[in-house]
């Protein structure tokens, strides 16, 4: 799978994710209970979390700048300044998933 397909995925997973926790806190917010099966214990519990590759800044980069050449400029600098920086070198390493991820829709 190529990169760009892989990195779609995680996104599609990602957007997934919150919108189970959105329905979540909204279920919690509006006082609904729910009957949930507890889960049976393993004999031997081993967390199994499929790892989710970091992306770099040179990653990230090369994503905006294509954005950008494809005429969504100010678009791109709306979504830096949303992640609180003027540059993209001042958006923390821990925030270039869900850049990437919201880059990808513009």
């Amino acid at each position: 799978m190529s990169r760009m397909k892989l990195l779609l995925q995680v996104t599609e997973d990602v957007q997934a994710l919150a919108d189970s926790l959105r329905e979540l806190v909204e279920a919690m917010q509006s006082g609904e209970t729910e009957q949930v099966a507890a889960p049976k214990p393993h004999a031997k519990e081993e967390s199994v979390e499929p790892e989710v590759k970091q992306p770099t800044l040179e990653e990230v980069r090369g994503l905006l700048a294509r954005k950008s050449q494809e005429g969504n400029s100010s678009e791109v600098k709306a979504l830096i300044e949303k992640f609180g920086a003027s540059r993209l070198s001042e958006i923390q390493p821990e925030s270039y998933l869900v850049l990437m991820a919201e880059a990808e829709v513009l």
